[in-house]
């Protein structure tokens, strides 16, 4: 049979350790069989962003602004121990904090269901899709400690001048902390936008939740940005999609989430998102059955799996160990950027591919044969067996 041509590439950005051996098998033996696969391709690993100076990030998120869609391999972003490891010229930032920069971008997280990895939440029938602003808020804070006797201000300089200046706290008989955080409205409304947009993309309804009952004007600029943008924007079009949006306070919003069956987009501050994120994935099971995707506020789509580069693992290959490592996650990161290539260019064999490839993939988990990491989470009367790294991605491609 012809392989399953693309005419536009996507980017490919490869990163590190196990989450890059898997990368080359998942194209070696789930794709490149059956699509002529086209890519614009980043060399993300360590060692070359090292080479570069970061340079090939900067230049792999750029090359997703020209292109529309990348698909993206987990990386290291180095610490201390890495810098020595690594031999590296410096402690280079986070390469997903650089592109979500330079996207302005969002990111949206959410499950992938199998029957017999049941979550923990016995209600969460259908996905729950986190969106996360990361920018602004503590995460780019400033702070101090203040002795006794000393008076903390919100100072604001306008630029003709004038000064506004607001008492916080007068630490008359002990000592403390302060903090001055902020965020722009430029940044809340690309959020907002994406939010949207995505909601449309994946025909859920959406929450956004703040706590502007305490935090009057801060959180209630969110507020305001959001409902705006939403009349002015979206709400015809969510009209006729039948899906909703409502802003509700955030402690309101987690009782909902809880109570319900899932199926809905919940976006959040940064904070928020931060602690919710985790509270999800870990609800639904595992990181390994978790998918990501950063979507910029003019629509592009950078998709990945939401988990690390599985370092223990890696260096048992490295000892010529056989590993059990959960691909599930980078699987879909091929898919969903193999679906959003195929939607962009009206090309429905390469969006039907990755459906069956995901299809594939959920039936050999439902059948029983799966990584060590998920038997412990399987409910079912199929006795699981369990399968090395790459003898699962041969009973997908069995599937297949």
């Amino acid at each position: 049979m012809a392989k399953i041509r693309m005419d536009t590439p996507i980017v490919e950005m490869d990163g590190d350790e196990m989450t890059r051996i898997l990368w080359k098998w998942i194209k070696e033996i789930l794709i490149e069989p059956y699509v002529e696969l086209n890519t614009v391709y980043f060399d993300l690993g360590l060692p070359h962003r090292d080479e570069t100076a970061d340079r090939v990030t900067v230049e792999a998120a750029e090359a997703t602004k020209r292109y529309g869609v990348a698909v993206k391999c987990a990386t290291i972003t180095p610490n201390r121990q890495r810098v020595s490891e690594y031999n590296l010229h410096e402690m280079w930032k986070s390469p997903n904090g650089t592109i979500r920069r330079i996207l302005d971008g969002t990111v949206f997280r959410s499950p992938i269901l199998a029957k017999g990895i049941t979550p923990y939440v016995p209600a969460w029938k259908q996905p729950i899709v986190l969106a996360r602003h990361a920018y602004g808020d503590i995460y780019n804070a400033v702070d101090d400690v203040c002795a006794a006797g000393d008076k903390a201000y919100l100072v604001v300089e306008g630029k003709d001048g004038t000064v506004r200046k607001k008492l916080i706290h007068e630490f008359k008989e002990s000592g403390g902390v302060v903090q001055g955080m902020h965020n722009a409205d430029a940044s809340i409304a690309s959020f907002a936008r994406s939010c949207f947009r995505y909601a449309l993309d994946v025909h859920m309804p959406m929450l956004f939740a703040t706590k502007d009952t305490i935090s009057k004007i801060y959180d209630g600029q969110f507020k305001e940005i959001f409902n705006r943008i939403y009349e002015e924007e979206f709400k015809a079009a969510f009209e006729e999609a039948g899906i909703w949006y409502l802003y509700t306070p955030i402690d309101d919003a987690v009782a909902r989430i809880i109570r319900s069956e899932g199926g809905i987009l919940w976006a959040c501050k940064n904070y928020d998102g931060d602690v919710m994120s985790d509270m999800v994935a870990t609800a639904y099971g595992s990181l390994g059955m978790m998918k990501s995707v950063l979507v910029s506020p003019d629509g592009k789509y950078e998709f990945e799996a939401a988990h690390g580069t599985v370092t223990r693992h890696y260096y048992k290959y490295l000892q010529g160990e056989t590993t059990s490592t959960n691909s599930v996650a980078t699987i879909f990161a091929w898919t969903g950027a193999l679906q959003k290539r195929g939607e962009l260019d009206g090309n429905a064999a390469l969006q039907e591919f990755a459906e069956r490839l995901e299809k594939a993939t959920i039936e050999t988990i439902e059948a029983g044969e799966m990584t060590g990491d998920l038997i412990p989470l399987f409910r079912s009367d199929v006795e699981p067996k369990k399968l090395d790294s790459r003898a699962f991605l041969e009973r997908v491609a069995s599937r297949l």
